[in-house]
């Protein structure tokens, strides 16, 4: 029988601890030979990335024991951080990046008594060396790949370039002896695809100020003998069309997702076609013709380039292509290029992560849905049989206890949509009492170019199983919608978005869903500024929680952050010399007499992205105004928390504030400390 209780009293099974070991997801799929290998968060060994590989029984093992951690830090979020091709015996051979030290390392672990040997040097100049997105090229001996390298103490003293390294080991003392593919003077790069024939490159670049989702091209260079990308030429893409990803088709066709028609959507460039553009005269010249292959169908199939190497497609042998597509949810689905038939994959799963790998006839993806976490998928396209085959969700408690989400969209300002997932409080063992409405918190994705999965998230469960209810807003400037929903937010970041979230929690309210004095708001990243802004801009919200904000635009747009985003706000807010009073206007730092709320202030200290500095300009405002509030640092972790004490402890506090805040007495989480 289940027990009365106000709302955000219930008891639950799903603790601090319990959805911290469950954070994080399977990356980074690869194939050995018939082996499939990923890497695997590990919160419980200081947040580390593991390297497991399934061999051919089956069986499931963690290649590198701590404190090897496989990820790099490029761009700071990071890219495909490891390879692997099969030497002439059979034998797997690894190269990988580890993140203490953002060396490549090579590794043949079926070699006894073998262990990781370093291929690249250190540098000690700013950020050092790091690399990404691999491809071992044993014909050569080489590790071809991108290269970022700083050249000076400033965050944006940095270059990026397509790099080989020698597999001997003679690059490790010596960065001279790492082979620069090409250096065309653009900003970004993706890593190499080599044709069938081995004749030609093709890689992803852009510059500044766009991002990746605003406009890329993509590079095509012919492969000299001496291994070098000479005429190097625009396929596809320009400052107003963002290409996400490129490959090549067995039979040599160019294959591309642009969102030249308002929709990320897979096109090709045919052989022909790229050989006749390529005679029609030197580079610079008319562009290949490119064919959509899955037009007007008003899905994505790609997404926002946050981590270099990440994948929506992948061609199979027999020319059909293996894609990852849907508007909001996403699906794997099996493209015939020719016929545009496209049949997707039958399971539980309603969001399929940007990693893909592929052997013969099967296609391997990474996957969750609203009772699962994220698990290794394969799909037989013979057969069109899916399994598991991989990190398989394991139910840690009574699934009783999970939410059931409600996908919404809701009306905002002007009339326009703003898509959204609802989870209310459910918890087999209790009921509110009658006429109590619940609390909700608002949860603003970061990004802003980001967009809310609607999988099952044991941190979403912790809160709606204590009776608090969840609403994730895709607000304007999401990604998942097109083109013109995600550029809602040029030049209105802080309104747009600040609008959409307030529009959604007063929709709440009005439809008798949630108690409009019990409302609040949290947020990371570019989420934390959208809490922060909402604090300072609107009285909707009773408290709300910062996690690692931007705060202040006029530091972050002055060398306050790392040079992927240094130029973000020139979308996001407009070029700093043209509207600089927008840059103080909009930052909530320059507000902050409009807070009343109290608020949870949450920070890693090695966070280069959003970097400490800002979070303390707040507390130095806000010290002795008599506004409740709480500041905790984390050493050691950086953008986004890894550490499982660290998720606890954030958690458990998060759960303080709105029990304090909404009047609820809670015996089972220590007491978060408040200052005004």
């Amino acid at each position: 029988m289940a027990t009365t209780a106000a709302y955000g009293s219930w008891a639950s099974p799903i603790d601090a601890a319990l959805a911290a070991s469950h954070d994080g997801r399977p990356e980074n799929l690869g194939m050995i030979g018939s082996e499939l290998w990923w890497t695997a968060p590990r919160p419980a060994e200081n947040g580390r990335r593991a390297l497991i590989r399934k061999r051919a029984d089956g069986t499931e093992e963690s290649v590198l024991p701590a404190p090897w951690n496989v990820r790099s830090r490029i761009i700071e979020y990071g890219g495909d951080s490891w390879a692997g091709a099969e030497r002439a015996d059979g034998a797997p051979l690894i190269v990988f990046v580890h993140f203490d030290d953002q060396r490549l390392y090579a590794f043949e672990p079926d070699t006894p008594g073998a262990a990781p040997r370093p291929l690249t040097p250190v540098s000690a100049v700013g950020g050092g060396l790091r690399w990404a997105d691999a491809r071992i090229r044993q014909d050569r001996g080489e590790v071809w790949c991108v290269l970022e390298e700083y050249t000076g103490e400033s965050p944006t003293d940095v270059r990026r370039v397509l790099a080989a390294v020698p597999l001997d080991g003679s690059a490790a003392g010596d960065r001279g002896a790492v082979r620069e593919l090409t250096d065309d003077g653009r900003r970004f790069v993706t890593g190499p695809r080599i044709s069938p024939d081995g004749r030609y490159a093709a890689w992803i670049a852009w510059d500044h100020p766009r991002m990746p989702w605003d406009g890329t091209e993509v590079l095509i260079g012919e492969i000299t003998e001496d291994g070098v990308f000479s005429d190097v030429r625009a396929a596809a893409g320009g400052p107003e069309e963002s290409v996400c990803q490129v490959d090549w088709a067995p039979d040599g066709s160019l294959l591309h997702v642009t969102d030249s028609a308002g929709w990320w959507e897979l096109y090709r460039i045919r052989p022909e076609k790229l050989a006749a553009a390529r005679a029609d005269g030197p580079a610079g010249t008319a562009r290949p013709d490119s064919e959509p292959l899955c037009a007007g169908r008003e899905e994505e199939f790609g997404g926002p380039l946050w981590r270099i190497g990440l994948r929506w497609f992948h061609p199979l042998e027999n020319g059909l292509i293996a894609v990852i597509h849907g508007k909001g949810s996403t699906a794997l689905g099996i493209l015939d290029p020719d016929s545009g038939e496209l049949v997707d994959a039958v399971g539980p799963w309603t969001e399929w992560a940007a990693s893909l790998a592929v052997h013969g006839d099967r296609v391997t993806g990474v996957a969750a849905g609203p009772r699962s976490g994220y698990e290794v998928v394969e799909l037989d396209t013979r057969t069109g049989h899916t399994r598991v085959v991989g990190s398989p969700h394991t139910d840690p408690v009574d699934p009783a206890y999970y939410p059931d989400p409600e996908v919404r969209v809701f009306t905002g300002p002007g009339g326009r949509d703003i898509h959204a997932q609802l989870y209310p409080p459910h918890n087999p063992g209790h009921r509110a009492p009658e006429g109590e409405l619940p609390p909700y918190v608002i949860w603003a994705h970061g990004g802003p170019t980001g967009h809310v999965p609607l999988v099952l998230d044991l941190e979403i469960a912790y809160f709606t199983s204590r009776g608090i209810g969840v609403v994730e807003v895709d607000y304007g400037g999401s990604t998942g919608y097109g083109r013109e929903y995600r550029d809602r937010l040029r030049g209105q970041w802080g309104v747009v978005d600040v609008e959409d979230c307030a529009a959604v929690a007063r929709s709440l309210a009005a439809e008798g869903l949630a108690d409009p004095a019990r409302l609040a708001i949290r947020g990371g990243s570019a989420g934390g500024w959208t809490t922060a802004v909402s604090l300072t801009d609107t009285d909707v919200y009773a408290c709300g929680t910062i996690i690692y904000p931007v705060l202040d635009l006029l530091g972050w747009a002055t060398g306050e952050t790392h040079d992927f985003e240094s130029r973000y706000l020139d979308t996001l807010i407009g070029p700093l010399d043209e509207v600089p009073e927008r840059y103080r206007e909009r930052s909530p730092l320059a507000h902050t007499d409009r807070i009343t709320a109290p608020f949870l202030l949450l920070q890693g200290l090695d966070d280069m992205i959003c970097p400490p500095v800002q979070s303390q300009r707040l507390l130095a405002q806000v010290a002795g105004r008599g506004i409740p509030h709480a500041y905790i640092a984390f050493e050691g972790e950086g953008h986004g928390f890894r550490r499982a004490e660290t998720m606890i402890r954030a958690l458990e506090a998060e759960l303080s504030l709105y029990a304090r805040t909404f009047g609820v007495e809670r015996s089972d989480i220590p007491p978060l400390e408040l200052t005004g």
